[in-house]
């Protein structure tokens, strides 16, 4: 069963949309809509519209679309009833005791509680006689009992059943436990193992202070391959959208956030008092690691480490983390291969030194360029400007690209005119790919298979009408059922707009106002996207009464069309059936 349409009406109206996503998108009026950046692709020019007089988002890039719930859905990747409870919780709604499946929820919650005892395990067993080895690894790198205390670190023991025996004791079972991929099941059927052995745990703690996975780090006299194995996801957990400590970095005063590598670098960096370090977890830096960083700061200091798949990360970082239009600074670590060995071995003030002179993402890629090339020759110095040229033709910032262009041509006595022809030659190569890949997924979106709605390609002319019929009733209810205007679930002839149809169809007979927040029940948060596709259409305006009937007459043509298509291939009986319907529907029209 689902949630009843009058308490899916209330969270609607107590959750505007406009305040539900501005925090996650920065908005602009434009007339009675708010445009933005697109908070579920990559985009340079806003497509993402919050159309508030109805309450639903839709963009015109991606597809996505839908209610306040869908957005909430997508911008923090849980289900429906997550989603609904979290809106519920933000505007002091209780939720109703029955009339909804809560079987996830419930599952959900029960990791989070096995998660937790595991890290009271973990954190138990750490400061026991079978953590030892795991306390003297921590407190050799530096770190103090109040770190580890408040970064919750522990120790998964050198065994295959103890953390398993542990949380049955508990009350958990192996189901549970391997959905939580706190265990791995036996490849011969009988039981589950830890999956954690002899490892320095690291908890993973999301925004809302659940433990939602672990890291583990092998001890240095570990011959084992890995040197970290992290929990692959699971219902409480997506490394690719999480950030390690975000939960604490979150709460700091500081004016911008330092993206580590690992976590060691993050705890050293709290515990020398720089609180606002945070890290990727166990994967490569995400776009939605980015998004979610962007919605805390506007500025992020990337400190990868030295070797050089650190520099090739930090690379691949900048360019993500532009995207999102935060300032990127790069800190570059002089004798140290990463933060907690430079502040192991120079001290933090000297550290905070390199922060407040780290440079920004331009003079990182510049300097990065330079050391490929011997410029004290002429073939050298061609070939890092040539590259600069490339680097500088990526910057939007106009007057960056001035001053930067303005140094090179000073520093290596060529003209600057030289440097920016060749920059904007670059940038025009560059507009022009960027042109011809826009035109490319435009050719390749028109010809993909339509998941939604798999019949309307082969079925346009009715799929379209479909489309208007649905939109003239959600705008002009009254006009369902009257005399000479009605349309029925039997007339569509795509299988989604007749689902809508039927969904539409029940709001009105139960004397409800047509409203997006009453599909999203219903469909899934892609098919959201084409039900307010619809719902936004442009049809009939004054004239809806006159664009219904033409729409409906047009609908029975193209079904009637299909109907004799399919004659051919109908045995007698049912070939005569057929041409009394056509027969029917022709003096029904007339009527009309």
């Amino acid at each position: 069963m689902r949630l009843s349409d009058s308490f899916l009406m209330e969270i609607k109206s107590r959750n505007d949309i406009e305040s539900v996503i501005s925090p996650y998108v920065a908005l602009k009026r434009r007339g009675s809509n708010l445009v933005g950046l697109c908070p579920f692709h990559n985009e340079k020019t806003g497509s993402f519209t919050v159309y508030p007089q109805n309450g639903s988002f839709y963009c015109f890039g991606c597809g996505v679309g839908g209610d306040v719930v869908t957005f909430q859905m997508k911008i923090e990747n849980v289900d429906y009833m997550e989603a609904v409870r979290m809106l519920a919780d933000r505007c002091g709604l209780a939720m109703p005791q029955e009339g909804y499946d809560d079987s996830l929820q419930k599952l959900r919650l029960r990791i989070y509680e096995a998660n937790r005892e595991a890290a009271r395990f973990f954190h138990a067993s750490l400061h026991a006689r079978e953590g030892k080895a795991g306390l003297d690894y921590l407190t050799g790198r530096g770190l103090s009992e109040g770190i580890i205390r408040r970064f919750g670190l522990g120790f998964a023991p050198d065994s295959w059943s103890a953390l398993t025996d542990h949380l049955h004791r508990k009350g958990f079972d192996d189901d549970l436990l391997a959905q939580a991929d706190l265990v791995t099941r036996r490849k011969n059927g009988g039981g589950c193992f830890d999956r954690f052995r002899k490892r320095v745990m690291f908890p993973i703690i999301d925004l809302r202070g659940n433990v939602v996975a672990f890291g583990g780090r092998k001890l240095p006299d570990d011959d084992s391959p890995a040197k970290y194995i992290n929990t692959s996801d699971t219902p409480v957990y997506k490394k690719s959208h999480t950030v390690y400590a975000m939960n604490l970095a979150k709460n700091s005063k500081a004016a911008n956030l330092i993206l580590c590598e690992g976590y060691m670098d993050v705890i050293a960096l709290h515990q020398a008092g720089l609180d606002n370090a945070v890290a990727a977890c166990g994967t490569s830096f995400t776009d939605e690691q980015a998004k979610l960083l962007s919605r805390y700061t506007k500025e992020i200091i990337v400190t990868m480490d030295a070797d050089a798949a650190g520099q090739k990360s930090t690379d691949r970082t900048i360019g993500i983390l532009n995207r999102t239009g935060v300032r990127v600074r790069v800190l570059r670590l002089p004798e140290a291969k990463d933060p907690d060995e430079y502040i192991r071995r120079f001290g933090p003030e000297r550290f905070r030194g390199l922060l407040d002179g780290a440079g920004n993402d331009i003079e990182y890629q510049l300097q990065s360029a330079l050391v490929k090339y011997d410029v004290d020759t002429d073939n050298g110095r061609l070939q890092y400007l040539r590259e600069a040229a490339v680097i500088l033709a990526n910057v939007d910032d106009s007057i960056a690209r001035s001053l930067y262009t303005a140094r090179l041509s000073e520093t290596y006595h060529i003209p600057v005119e030289s440097l920016e022809r060749e920059i904007k030659a670059i940038e025009r190569r560059r507009r022009s790919s960027e042109r011809k890949k826009e035109a490319a997924k435009i050719v390749s979106g028109a010809t993909a298979p339509d998941r939604v709605n798999p019949q309307r390609a082969a079925n346009l002319g009715a799929a379209v009408a479909e489309e208007n019929i649905l939109n003239i009733l959600m705008m002009h209810p009254a006009l369902y059922d009257q005399e000479g205007l009605r349309v029925s679930a039997d007339d569509f002839v795509t299988d989604f707009n007749r689902r809508v149809y039927e969904r539409l169809a029940e709001c009105i007979g139960q004397g409800m106002t047509p409203d997006v927040a009453l599909f999203s029940g219903v469909f899934t948060a892609e098919e959201m996207g084409r039900v307010v596709a619809i719902l936004n259409k442009s049809v009939g305006g004054d004239v809806a009464k006159e664009e219904l009937r033409d729409c409906i007459q047009r609908l029975r043509r193209e079904k009637n069309r299909q109907t004799s298509t399919d004659a051919s291939r109908m045995d007698e009986s049912d070939w005569a059936q057929k041409i009394k319907e056509i027969s029917q529907t022709k003096r029904g029209d007339q009527k009309q």
